[in-house]
C-alpha cells in the first residue's frame, strides 16, 4: 500500500531550506551523545536477567515468552540435512515508522537520535518509531514509544506506505516488520531525541559511515517519491543522467538484448523459487551439531561463523534505562555490491535472486553480490562476477558509492557490511550468470510496493543509491 510522494528525488527548490540547519544539526547529534549515558559491556550467560538456556531444547529465550529466542536451524535437501546453525526467532511484527510533514513547501522527516546496544558508536539515526511488538506494548514495563499514535489507531496520519519488509535471511527466523511512512499536516511536538531533516540532508547522511540504521534505510527505500522528469536530464553523457533515465524508464525489450520487461523481471523470480528444492525449519538449539556454549558465548567449533553472546546495557535515553540481552555478533565484515552499467543511456543495475534459509519466502533479489561477514571474494562462484568486484576502480570500473554501514544494532553486535555502488563499462561482464538480471531502479521501486522482493541489503544499498542524484 503506497502513495506517491510529490516531492522529486532532488534537493530542495532555491530559497527553500530545510527545517534544522547543518550547524544545529550537529549540535543536536552531539548534545544527544553526551546527554545518553550509553555503556554496553559484555557479560557472561548467568549475568542475564531472565534469559537462560532452556533445559530441555537449549534455546535461548527470555522467561515472559516475548521478545525474541536463539533456536536451532535445520535445512534439508532431498531427505538429508545439509545445513545447521543457530537462529533468532522473533515471531511477532514490529513497526519501523517516519513521520513526514511539508515546511515551505519542502518535505521533512521526523528522525530519532537512537542508541541500540549493538551499534558500534552508540547512536544512530533512526525512524520515528522503532519498535517491536513487545516493546510498544510496554512488556519490558518501560515507559510509552513517542509518536506511536500517528501509526496506529483512530488518530494515525496519511498513509503513504505500510508494507511488511524482511530482515537478514542468514539470521533471522522468517523476520518481518511493517515499513510505514505517514503524512501530517497538523503540528508536532518534537522531543529531545528527534529532529526534522529534509530528504536532501538525509541522502546527504547516507554517505557518512554507520550514521543512518539499517532500519531507516530499509523505510526510506520504500518512499515512493515522484519520479525525475525528462527535463532535468542535461543530456552531459552524466552518470547522473543515466540515473535519472533509470527512475523513469520502463524497458522495451528488443529481440536478444539485456533489458527485461517487468513481466520478465517477475517470472525469472518466480522461476528462481521454484528452482529451490530444500526445506529448512526450527528445531531445539540443543540439536544443532557442531555448535555448544559455556558460560561467555555459543559459537561453532571452528570459530568461522557468529558468536552469541550476552551484554549489559545503560542507556539514559531509552524506554528502559537498563536491561541485558542476548546479541549476535558476526566475525569480520559483510559486503554489498550493486554492479551497475548504461544500457542505451538508462543505468541498470545487476540483481541476483538469492535463496536465505531463514526467509519466509526462500528467495529475494539481492545485490549483485552479496557476502556475510567471514566470507571473501573468493566465494563468488562466477569468475566474471568476481573479477568485476575485485576490479572497482580500474579498466573502466569507477565506484559511485562506498560506504560501511552497520546491520539491526539490537539484535546483532557490531555487525557491519561495506555497501558499494561500482559501475562498469558496457558489456561488462559479457556474460551473467541465470541467477541475476539486469534492472532499471524503476523497476525496483515499484516492487518495493510489495514485501518479499527485495532483502535487507538490496532495501540498503537503494535508499543509499538516492544521494547519487
Amino acid at each position: 500500500m503506497s502513495q506517491t510522494v510529490h516531492t522529486g528525488l532532488g534537493p530542495p527548490a532555491p530559497g527553500d531550506g530545510p527545517r534544522t540547519s547543518g550547524s544545529d544539526f550537529h549540535a543536536w547529534w552531539d548534545d544527544r551523545h553526551r546527554v545518553g549515558r550509553h555503556h554496553v559491556e559484555q557479560v557472561d550467560f548467568a549475568d542475564l536477567t531472565d534469559w537462560d538456556f532452556d533445559s530441555r531444547t537449549g534455546n535461548l529465550q527470555h522467561s515472559s515468552g516475548r521478545f525474541f529466542s536463539v533456536e536451532g536451524l535445520e535445512a534439508r535437501e532431498g531427505g538429508a540435512v545439509t545445513w545447521q546453525q543457530p537462529i533468532i526467532n522473533q515471531p511477532e511484527i514490529g513497526i519501523l515508522g517516519i513521520v513526514v510533514k511539508a515546511f515551505d513547501g519542502v518535505l521533512h522527516c521526523l528522525m530519532q537520535a537512537k542508541m541500540e546496544p549493538g551499534n558500534v558508536n552508540a547512536l544512530q539515526l533512526s525512524p520515528t518509531v522503532q519498535a517491536t511488538r513487545s516493546n510498544y506494548t510496554q512488556v519490558h514495563r518501560g515507559s510509552r514509544t513517542p509518536y506511536l499514535e500517528y501509526f496506529v489507531g483512530p488518530g494515525r496520519g496519511q498513509v503513504l506506505v505500510d508494507v511488511l519488509q524482511s530482515e537478514q535471511g542468514a539470521w533471522f527466523w522468517r523476520k518481518r516488520n511493517r515499513n510505514m511512512v505517514v503524512l501530517l499536516t497538523d503540528d508536532v511536538p518534537v522531543l529531545d531525541n528527534y529532529c526534522w531533516l529534509s530528504l536532501a540532508q538525509l541522502r546527504a547522511l547516507t554517505h557518512l559511515d554507520n550514521f543512518v540504521n539499517m532500519d531507516a534505510r530499509t523505510v526510506l527505500s520504500c518512499m515512493p517519491f515522484a519520479f525525475p522528469d525528462e527535463a532535468e536530464v542535461r543530456d552531459d553523457g552524466s552518470f547522473r543522467d543515466a540515473l535519472i533515465r533509470s527512475y523513469q524508464h520502463q524497458p522495451n525489450p528488443g529481440p536478444a538484448d539485456h533489458r527485461h520487461s517487468s513481466a520478465d523481471i517477475l517470472s525469472w523470480f518466480i522461476e528462481a523459487k521454484t528452482r529451490c528444492d530444500w526445506s529448512a525449519r526450527l528445531v531445539p538449539l540443543n540439536d544443532v551439531a557442531g555448535w555448544a556454549h559455556d558460560h561467555r558465548e555459543l559459537s561453532d567449533a571452528e570459530e568461522r561463523q557468529f558468536r552469541v553472546i550476552g551484554v549489559s546495557v545503560e542507556a539514559g535515553d531509552r524506554e528502559v534505562k537498563q536491561w541485558t540481552q542476548p546479541l549476535l555478533a558476526p566475525r569480520g565484515r559483510g559486503r554489498a555490491v550493486f554492479l551497475a552499467r548504461r544500457i542505451e543511456g538508462v543505468l541498470h543495475l545487476l540483481v541476483q535472486a538469492r535463496p536465505e534459509y531463514g526467509l519466509m519466502d526462500m528467495v529475494e533479489m539481492a545485490p549483485t553480490v552479496h557476502l556475510l561477514p567471514g566470507e571473501d571474494v573468493s566465494a563468488i562462484r562466477d569468475p566474471g562476477l568476481r573479477k568485476a568486484v575485485t576490479d572497482g576502480g580500474r579498466d573502466g570500473h569507477v565506484v559511485r558509492y562506498d560506504s560501511v554501514q552497520s546491520e539491526e544494532g539490537g539484535r546483532f553486535y557490531q555487525a557491519l557490511t561495506r555497501y558499494q555502488v561500482i559501475e562498469v563499462p558496457d558489456g561488462t561482464p559479457d556474460e551473467i550468470p541465470p541467477s541475476h538480471r539486469w534492472v532499471t531502479v524503476r523497476q525496483l521501486q515499484d516492487l518495493l510496493c510489495h514485501g518479499h522482493y527485495l532483502n535487507i541489503e538490496a532495501r540498503s544499498l537503494l535508499a543509499c543509491l538516492h544521494s547519487l542524484y
